[in-house]
């Protein structure tokens, strides 16, 4: 073997395009970062040169509400840490449920095509519609805000969960009931792997639709939450603080979806 030919490690092999990638990803972080701050300075203008602050607060306004008006008032710290809570718990509801439902329905072939097209019409019924009974039901408390955020997130869940369920080759069933591998196996090891990416991607979803509904639900039929401050500073038109909150529950959105995508990555690292 010539010196030309001699054997490369694996390692370095691939140190290259890691490399590549990781310029990739720091080149599309800060083209994200530019993107946000041209906007930011852009809207800041505007509402000043054009005198729109008065409808739309600038980004300056807006933080100085955050620090003046939002954060020492106890009463709106409270509201946060109760929204977030009614969150969670709808959130972490809809997963477990979704799972569960949409395990059993798209076990079979008899149970997918009887039971999904039924799924799928309640998908499609607007939720909003039916939150006067979720107050009759459940109060104007948390608990009728966690059942609405609920329904919300649920169904991203069970149809994504039935989706992945059938991409799953029917020919690797049969072949690992007839090698008698248990069911456990066989959802850990064959279904799971097959369903993880679109499982997820509903993950993603629920999170984002259980919010909406929690905040739905504080916007129409609650005097707590941050729905409800919301709603009291569009009315007194004073979108200042009103900005403020729409940031805090952004900022409430992207934690919670990149803990979802830390998950995410914690179970897909197979695919290299």
């Amino acid at each position: 073997m010539s010196l030309t030919q001699t054997h490369i490690p694996p390692a370095a092999r691939f140190a290259r395009p890691r490399r590549r990638t990781f310029t990739q990803a720091a080149k599309a972080a800060w083209t994200r970062r530019l993107l946000v701050l041209t906007a930011l300075i852009v809207w800041e203008a505007w509402a000043r040169l054009a005198g729109a602050s008065e409808l739309i607060a600038p980004p300056s306004a807006i933080v100085r509400a955050l620090f003046t008006q939002i954060l020492p008032d106890a009463q709106i710290r409270g509201a946060i840490g109760l929204t977030l809570f009614e969150v969670v718990c709808a959130y972490g509801l809809a997963v477990v449920v979704g799972l569960a439902l949409g395990l059993a329905v798209g076990a079979t072939n008899l149970s997918r095509r009887s039971l999904f097209p039924i799924i799928l019409l309640l998908y499609a019924i607007p939720q909003v519609v039916l939150l006067p009974l979720f107050m009759l039901g459940f109060g104007i408390g948390p608990a009728a805000k966690i059942a609405f955020g609920f329904s919300h997130g649920v169904f991203p869940v069970l149809v994504n969960v039935v989706a992945g369920m059938r991409n799953v080759n029917p020919l690797y069933l049969k072949a690992a009931q007839s090698m008698g591998a248990r069911r456990s196996d066989i959802f850990r090891n064959l279904v799971f792997p097959q369903m993880v990416a679109s499982f997820f991607t509903g993950l993603r979803l629920a999170m984002t639709m259980s919010l909406l509904g929690v905040i739905l639900a504080e916007l129409y039929v609650s005097t707590t939450g941050v729905g409800y401050f919301t709603k009291v500073f569009a009315e007194t038109f004073d979108p200042a603080p009103l900005f403020a909150l729409i940031g805090i529950l952004a900022v409430m959105a992207i934690v919670l979806n990149e803990m979802v995508r830390a998950v995410e990555r914690r179970f897909t690292r197979w695919k290299g």
